[in-house]
């Protein structure tokens, strides 16, 4: 702990002169909005994903505990205006305080919250260190540990290991990741209910923004796309029987990046943060915006994951499942591998490995309109919700008591 206090001490003035640009600097240094008088809770997520996975638990918390005060935090400028955009009483979003120089410390006194909650693994050991001394329970919500990143903690095991010993109640996304982090350190009393939140996140109806210029079953989605999978889905799709393409990129700043790969080829594309919409004509469709990727899933009889193709673990399946696209991925899947394993066994994914560019052309050839609807039912079937949200409520529940709010 002492050399990651020093290491963070070593950074932080680069990241000040960052921060200080981007008009946020209070927030990151732990002086942003104190809450009102009465009872308040910490919420952390790294970005939208994660917090779009959780809101369902928010909304529940709000619910089961009236007047509560929530403080939302996150890393993300998008992940910031998604939070307020979403209204919900008694909430304030901010960015997340620096993991050194006091900054947690000065969020917890400031709002003196009945609990810190952590969203997946958004484990940083100087806030966790800093709510335990100051008596707030630590409680983890869909932990994930890949089998990858537990390979990467084992040489930082002392730093793992006390910010684990020092979390209150965990409820991991799946078994493989709470046996992980039970062998990182986490106390087998600290374990609760495993739950994937994705799998219970609510799936907003939507209307289409524009009618498609192909039918659901010669409409492709590349989803969360990462650097390098466009091009390789492009080129795949330009010899497919699908007719439309629907590119959802993970991060909308590459909008411009793969709009030149696309002017490049002569693609006639239209582009979501231009307000343009598909013609008769248009091949493809940058979907350069967040938090609309349920249009997107809703239109298209196809999915491709992201971060699959690109050495980034993957995306979520579920929400695709859900919303009956039939699910194609690459070879990169540790962030789900448990999901994606089960898709496969069941023959409810097309799993694309070797030549990547050769095998994702020749899936996408036989990929008709009865083929992704058998893959879509599978899919469904599969995913379906399993564990019981109910008991990760309770457990959450439990530690927010009035009279186990913080001192300061």
């Amino acid at each position: 702990m002492l050399l990651y206090r020093i290491l963070m001490a070593l950074l932080v003035p680069i990241l000040l002169l960052r921060l200080a640009r981007s008009g946020h600097l209070g927030e990151r240094l732990g002086f942003g909005a104190r809450p009102a008088p009465g009872a308040s809770l910490w919420l952390h997520g790294a970005s939208n994903g994660e917090l779009v996975s959780a809101r369902w638990v928010l909304e529940a918390v709000l619910s089961a505990r009236p007047g509560l005060q929530v403080l939302v935090t996150v890393n993300t400028a998008t992940a910031r205006a998604m939070v307020a955009g979403w209204h919900l009483p008694g909430v304030t979003v901010a960015f997340a305080p620096l993991d050194g120089w006091g900054a947690a410390g000065r969020v917890l006194r400031r709002w003196q919250p009945l609990a810190l909650v952590l969203i997946e693994n958004e484990l940083w050991p100087a806030r966790i260190a800093a709510a335990a001394r100051q008596g707030v329970p630590v409680l983890v919500i869909g932990a994930r540990m890949s089998a990858r990143s537990a390979t990467r903690w084992q040489r930082l095991r002392g730093l793992i290991g006390q910010a684990l010993a020092r979390v209150d109640w965990l409820s991991a996304q799946d078994d493989d990741s709470l046996q992980r982090l039970l062998g990182l350190g986490l106390r087998r009393a600290a374990a609760g209910p495993v739950l994937a939140l994705k799998a219970f996140a609510a799936q907003t109806a939507t209307e289409p923004p524009f009618a498609t210029p192909a039918a659901r079953s010669e409409t492709l989605l590349a989803a969360s796309t990462h650097e390098g999978e466009e091009a390789l889905i492009l080129q795949s799709f330009l010899t497919s029987r699908f007719r439309f393409l629907i590119i959802a990129p993970r991060h909308p700043r590459r909008a411009a990046e793969i709009a030149n790969v696309l002017t490049a080829q002569n693609i006639r594309f239209a582009q979501r943060s231009r307000n343009e919409t598909p013609g008769p004509d248009t091949q493809v469709y940058l979907a350069d915006t967040m938090g609309e990727m349920p249009l997107w899933y809703a239109m298209a009889g196809a999915c491709v994951i992201g971060g699959t193709f690109a050495d980034k673990g993957g995306h979520t399946p579920w929400e695709p499942a859900h919303a009956g696209a039939a699910i194609l991925h690459g070879p990169s899947l540790h962030n789900f591998a448990a999901p994606f394993a089960a898709l496969d066994a069941a023959g409810g994914a097309v799993a694309v490995t070797g030549d990547l560019a050769g095998a994702l052309a020749g899936a996408l050839a036989g990929l008709d309109a009865v083929k992704q609807a058998e893959l879509a039912t599978i899919a469904h079937t599969v995913l379906r919700p399993a564990g019981e949200p109910q008991a990760l409520l309770d457990g959450l529940l439990a530690h927010l008591k009035a009279d186990q709010c913080a001192s300061g």
